[in-house]
């Protein structure tokens, strides 16, 4: 990481989710806040081709408000 700067953050997760990421800390000898850190740096060049909400026009956000 870029830097040590540590800033504390409530995140959500559904509950296989979160179980699924407390297993793997377990597995893993690591902190749930390292495992969730190192899958965002895997998963963010693909999670940025998404396009935004921005990109959208209405029309296309929501089709079956007419």
């Amino acid at each position: 990481m870029a830097s040590s700067d540590k800033c504390k953050q409530s995140l959500y997760f559904p509950r296989d989710m979160l179980e699924e990421i407390v297993q793997e800390s377990r597995r893993q000898d690591r902190s749930m806040s390292w495992i969730v850190q190192r899958a965002w740096m895997i998963a963010r060049d693909e999670i940025r081709k998404y396009p935004s909400i921005n990109d959208f026009s209405s029309d296309e956000r929501f089709p079956d408000d007419k």
